[in-house]
């Protein structure tokens, strides 16, 4: 993408303005999208009829536009929706894409339960008939999407960060940077682009002392430092990533998403990765980390603020 693609066409007719269409079944994360989309800079509107799309997009634009649409909506019809892909394909000043969220159809029944809310195309039956009939009706929608993003196994921060990796305008300028802790236990996170295992180190959950803690104690980082390994394994990986960062912007690549992992992702993965955002952060990178396992622990036990696992 260049940056005429993400501009808008106010006072320069030649340069083409950026629209989003995100659409995806009822509970996909469509919501989600739509805030991202909006902090990323895009005018936003969530639930418009199809009707007064055109209206919209005719008239002066300054910057893009994300557009949710849902077929709740009184005059949605999937004739309708893609009569509307191809007259804005087909509109010179703009740049159409069609986000689809997608999502299985037994992660979609559980956030039903979870939320207790009913299908809005079947409100007196079960979800999963009010689901069926939503994918089903939007099967060639989603045949039309520029972007699918499967949320299944995502947590809205994931959402956000893999819209960005599509959508975000600020990607023409420099290269993002994310990077991760988790667990082997429970997977590695979804879309790495690369990955390192830290489980050679020296482990601080057999230190009764530090096992409650997390690598972001100034106590378990050290311990996990002490590891004759530690010092030229950090090195190595810092020359690596140095030397790929400019090869991945020459190439283009508006994000680069980097894993550590270690066997319960509380200790060693946690100190591995503070290091390194450090280390990259210093050298002039954009960088932003995530520890995926004491995000869980503070989600499902508040509470408990320093861990309790491996």
């Amino acid at each position: 993408m260049t940056s005429e693609t993400v501009q808008g066409n106010a006072g320069n007719p030649g340069v083409q303005t950026r629209v989003v269409l995100v659409m995806g079944p009822s509970g996909s994360g469509r919501t989600t999208a739509i805030a991202a989309l909006e902090d990323f800079g895009y005018e936003t509107i969530h639930n418009l009829p199809l009707s007064l799309v055109p209206r919209l997009i005719d008239g002066p634009l300054d910057r893009p536009v994300a557009l949710g649409l849902d077929v709740r909506n009184r005059d949605f019809s999937v004739a309708r929706m893609i009569e509307l892909i191809d007259r804005l394909t087909h509109n010179p000043a703009l740049k159409l894409e069609l986000l689809y969220l997608d999502t299985q159809p037994d992660v979609l029944v559980r956030r039903y339960s979870e939320t207790r809310r009913r299908h809005p195309l079947a409100p007196a039956d079960a979800p999963l008939e009010g689901i069926r009939q939503e994918v089903d009706l939007l099967a060639p929608i989603r045949a039309r999407a520029d972007v699918l993003i499967d949320t299944s196994a995502m947590t809205p921060h994931d959402l956000r960060a893999e819209v960005g990796r599509w959508f975000d305008m600020g990607h023409v300028a420099r290269l993002v940077v994310s990077i991760h802790s988790f667990s082997y236990k429970r997977g590695a996170p979804r879309g790495l682009d690369m990955m390192f295992d830290c489980r050679f180190l020296s482990n601080p959950y057999w230190i009764p002392a530090l096992r409650p803690l997390t690598g972001l104690s100034p106590e378990v980082a050290d311990y996990v430092a002490s590891d004759p390994r530690y010092r030229e394994f950090i090195a190595k990986v810092k020359d690596l990533l140095l030397f790929l960062l400019p090869a991945h912007v020459a190439e283009g690549k508006s994000h680069l998403s980097i894993g550590f992992g270690c066997t319960g992702g509380q200790h060693r993965s946690v100190a591995v990765t503070e290091t390194i955002a450090k280390t990259l952060a210093e050298a002039g990178w954009q960088v932003s980390k995530r520890h995926r396992e004491l995000e869980r622990q503070a989600q499902t036990l508040p509470e408990v603020r320093t861990g309790s696992g491996a």
